[in-house]
């Protein structure tokens, strides 16, 4: 079985807003078994939202509409749905006494417009909306089995969430594969090369579907599976994923939901460690990264912006041969940041970044996306070399993302050296 999702609405064609109810809705049936096959955004017609409709129930056995429930003269939704069923648009007495009731607690006078909001095709079946004042509706068509919910997304979602998912779980619990997904994170290496690593895809997908997910922080992996049973999909699970691993193991820092600053503050709460931070390049985005997450004051101690070459000699003690001979962005530099700034701050651990964010400043010994990490600890120094694109904005999060990686990494190692042998 399958899904029709259509979805409503002039802004979301005109590009001003993001379709994420579409985004929403296709991950949560999916988990339910129920994989959506198409998804079709039109905007405020009522000619297009019909023809949509009679397309969907043609193919699909479960359709759901968003969008074009409100009370204003581009919300024809209702109106569309009424023609599609051959039936008038009529006042629901308990929907107009909830509208009602909505506003009084909320102290504002209602507008007579909303009551547009009490009137819903003949005969359907609505669906409480707890946040709002429109309310979704269902209806049976055919063989298909039609939703049609509010465009807002938290009002959608609730209902939702409430009374379309639970409703599909029980009408169609005999015919509902059991499905699985899983997430293998990783950083520090590009799409393409991930795919030459793992190529032929063909094999992974013997036992999963496999897609790569890139975005400014890394590439993920997601594994899906639809299997007759749920011991089924796991055993299909653990299979691709163990190939996987044992091909990119080296640039996975999560397999699971946690990103790469939740991994690390895990690590740090766990062995009690401090860090402190050096930034050139990042602007300080390393350290907004780990206070991103609750209670970072147990870990992070403090950090420098240190954009000149002043502050870099003064404050963080870089010193003055290294910048000269070696320059700002280097090695050397990146080393003595991670070094100065340890000791600064009396921290465990030193991190610092030194690049070229651009997207001017490079030249063909250094160009643009060249960064240099640097590490100390009790286990040494380190330092990484690193060349990503052009794009300043992206050029940052990559850069913050390679400092948190070799932090990551030796975080790991020190977990290793300091557990007792079994």
């Amino acid at each position: 079985m399958k899904a029709d999702l259509i979805t409503v609405g002039n802004e979301l064609l005109d590009g001003t807003t993001l379709n994420t109810n579409a985004k929403w809705l296709c991950d949560r049936l999916f988990r339910a078994g129920i994989p959506v096959a198409r998804i079709v955004t039109v905007g405020d017609a009522k000619e297009e939202i019909l023809s949509s409709l009679e397309h969907a129930v043609r193919h699909s056995e479960v359709v759901i509409v968003t969008g074009g429930l409100g009370p204003t003269h581009d919300d024809v939704t209702k109106e569309a749905v009424a023609a599609f069923l051959g039936v008038p648009l009529v006042e629901n007495r308990e929907l107009r006494a909830h509208i009602a009731a909505m506003f009084q607690r909320r102290g504002v006078e209602m507008p007579p417009v909303n009551l547009e909001q009490a009137r819903v095709p003949r005969g359907v079946c609505l669906l409480q909306n707890p946040l709002g004042t429109a309310p979704g509706f269902r209806f049976e068509r055919d063989r298909a089995v039609c939703f049609v919910l509010p465009g807002v997304p938290a009002e959608m979602k609730a209902i939702a969430e409430a009374s379309v998912l639970p409703f599909l779980r029980k009408r169609f619990r005999d015919r509902l594969a059991a499905v699985r997904f899983r997430n293998i994170r990783t950083t520090g290496i590009f799409e393409s090369s991930l795919f030459e690593k793992l190529a032929p895809v063909s094999q992974i997908e013997r036992w999963v579907h496999l897609a790569f997910l890139p975005h400014r922080f890394g590439v993920d992996l997601r594994l899906s599976v639809q299997a007759d049973t749920e011991a089924e999909a796991e055993e299909r699970l653990e299979r691709a994923a163990g190939f996987i691993l044992e091909r990119i193991g080296e640039f996975v820092y999560e397999v699971g939901e946690r990103s790469l600053e939740q991994v690390v503050a895990d690590l740090l709460f766990g062995q009690k460690r401090t860090v402190a931070v050096a930034e050139s390049c990042t602007a300080g985005l390393v350290s907004h990264l780990l206070t991103n997450i609750s209670g970072s004051s147990a870990y992070l101690l403090g950090g420098v912006v240190a954009y000149s070459n002043e502050v870099k000699q003064k404050v963080l003690g870089v010193s003055a041969g290294t910048l000269a001979t070696r320059g700002a962005v280097s090695a050397e530099t990146a080393a003595e940041m991670a070094e100065g700034i340890k000791e600064l701050a009396g921290a465990d651990l030193g991190l610092a970044t030194t690049g070229i964010a651009g997207p001017t400043g490079g030249t063909p010994e250094k160009p643009v996306g060249l960064v240099f990490v640097g590490y100390a600890g009790p286990d040494g120094t380190e330092t990484q070399r690193f060349v990503f694109h052009r794009e300043r904005l992206s050029n940052k999060y990559r850069f913050a993302y390679a400092a948190l990686n070799l932090l990551r990494r030796h975080l790991l190692a020190l977990k290793r050296r300091d557990s007792p042998p079994v």
